[in-house]
């Protein structure tokens, strides 16, 4: 298929299903009008990759890396069984995550054999360009990569692993996908154009090259836009409402919540830009998923080694340790934690709240009705910080909830109103 048809469908599939929710203005927008005002906003990251390479042959079906990159991103001719692209979990319609809630309740993504299932929830791609480098600063706490425990250094690498990985898309090594690659008219052109025509003589070479593709994809602004409400309302194009204020106020509060000890990079909470997560890797007490791994199958006694896994790592001080994510889409991009083990956005605020209220009902998980489950890896959790805020009652914690809300891009507050619906039927 012609490259610039292939994009095309691309597009136009992902927005005609966002564009079947009544709602946001932005979603009656075509395709091209919402990637081009997205583009105007100015949130690029300025180490870009895809300043790295543009096009320097007119013949090429690519116009830059990106456009290459954003081929490749929906090519599931990629995986073992042609079946599984990058956007099969992260689709851009649902806020970059898995959106087959169907299988395992969502909490862990089905590879391309059509039987095999992760141990770790697919997190979003949505802002993932903003985390820095992994690195262990002076004072020992670990911080950026991407995955859940950093072992990709950056969205290149990160990229490079699901092909390759046998539970996701299942291939078995880079030159069997350089030879997939190789199928494609269009890529053996767009390569050449912007890497070299050297390119193809090296497996590793034409790998690496797909890899910078894909995350110059990924770096565009269709995955930052930051133009929620909450954004909106630092540019006062947007009121809070009593509720969603006093939930903002409390996020940020030095006094009353620990929320932002963790989830606020910047230093003014009125800095636009922000993420909502500094990039620290911390062991918040999370419980095995324990009837999701029972209904699938899967070892309910699995312990997740967490930070530990990463291979830049050997000290059992970081086990069960996971990057803080950001918070930005959270309330549409559940279930929550590394294994998936919450449904709902309130249930991890109560979570939180258990370290600072011993109440009866604060000790119990509401989607259980039991007392919360024993952390997965106890010996870690970072008390220090979940430990610092004050109990919160009910108001607040609803007010809370209100405000994540608002962090959700404004191409996906029609999922909200889903959600309000669903919960109201």
């Amino acid at each position: 298929m012609p490259h610039n048809l292939r994009s095309s469908l691309h597009l136009t599939s992902v927005f005609a299903l966002m564009g079947c929710f009544a709602g946001s203005p932005a979603l009656a927008e075509d395709a091209s009008a919402m990637l081009h005002r997205l583009a105007d906003t100015g949130h690029r990251n300025t180490a870009s990759v895809s300043e790295v390479a543009t096009a320097t042959e007119a013949q090429s079906p690519f116009e830059n890396l990106a456009d290459l990159g954003e081929a490749l991103y929906f090519d599931t001719n990629l995986s073992a069984n042609r079946t599984m692209s990058c956007a099969t979990c992260h689709d851009p319609s649902t806020g970059f995550r898995d959106p087959r809630v169907d299988v395992a309740s969502g909490a862990f993504s089905l590879g391309d054999d059509g039987e095999s299932l992760g141990d770790r929830n697919a997190p979003t791609a949505s802002y993932a360009k903003f985390s820095p480098p992994f690195h262990v600063r002076e004072d020992g706490v670990a911080v950026g990569g991407q995955f859940w425990d950093g072992r990709a250094m950056d969205l290149a690498e990160q990229a490079g692993g699901p092909p390759l990985n046998p539970i996701e898309m299942g291939m078995p090594d880079k030159a069997s996908v350089v030879a997939r690659l190789h199928e494609d008219d269009d890529y053996v052109a767009g390569f050449k154009a912007l890497f070299g025509n050297d390119v193809w003589s090296d497996a590793d070479q034409a790998y690496g090259a797909m890899t910078k593709a894909i995350a110059a994809f990924e770096e565009g602004d269709e995955f930052a836009p930051f133009d929620s409400k909450y954004d909106r309302f630092l540019r006062g194009e947007y009121k809070m409402t009593p509720e969603e204020e006093l939930g903002r106020v409390l996020f940020f509060s030095q006094q009353f919540t620990n929320c932002n000890t963790c989830h606020m990079l910047k230093t003014s909470p009125t800095a636009e830009g922000e993420t909502f997560t500094n990039y620290e890797f911390h062991n918040i007490g999370v419980p095995r998923n324990v009837a999701t791994r029972d209904a699938v199958q899967k070892d309910v006694g699995f312990t997740d080694n967490g930070l530990l896994d990463n291979a830049a790592i050997d000290d059992p001080a970081y086990r069960g340790k996971y990057k803080t994510p950001s918070l930005r889409n959270v309330a549409v991009t559940g279930p929550y934690m590394h294994n998936g083990v919450f449904a709902d956005l309130e249930t991890v605020v109560r979570f939180y709240n258990k370290y600072n209220s011993k109440a009866e009902i604060n000790q119990t998980n509401p989607e259980t009705g039991r007392p919360w489950g024993e952390p997965e890896v106890a010996e870690t959790i970072s008390l220090k910080q979940l430990e610092q805020g004050d109990a919160l009652d009910e108001k607040r914690i609803d007010a809370i909830v209100a405000f994540l809300k608002t962090l959700t891009d404004a191409r996906y507050e029609p999922l909200l109103e889903q959600q309000q619906a669903a919960k109201a039927n």
